[in-house]
């Protein structure tokens, strides 16, 4: 994923949190907000882990594994949305335990229910 596809402003978080929509799952709560019509046309993604999930290296290590599955996944999103993922507590052992494969299964099934 190239560096002008993610989130990183604040205040691009916040534009995201406050007005758009969300959906939740066990693991992953996504959150979009469909970006004004002047702005380019690809789907730009952040990622929030709290720091209750672990310490800064768990909490990179799943952001870089989320980015990857994200760019992994076919053209499912729509490309003029600001997505953010927010990490749920148990993620990075899950993923630890069943694999990269299985997190891609997460993170479509949250795309899945968001019917976007």
């Amino acid at each position: 994923m190239q560096r002008r596809h993610r989130l990183s402003r604040s205040r691009d978080f916040d534009a995201v949190y406050r007005h758009g929509r969300s959906v939740s799952t066990r693991y992953l709560v996504l959150y979009w907000f469909e970006r004004e019509a002047g702005d380019e046309n690809a789907p730009r993604l952040g990622v929030a882990v709290p720091k209750k999930i672990g310490g800064s290296v768990i909490r990179n290590r799943i952001k870089r594994r989320l980015r990857e599955a994200w760019a992994q996944l076919p053209e499912e999103a729509p490309a003029r949305n600001d997505y953010v993922l927010v990490v749920r507590p148990g993620l990075p052992e899950a993923v630890e335990t069943r694999g990269f494969d299985w997190l891609e299964e997460r993170l479509g099934e949250v795309l899945q229910k968001a019917q976007l």
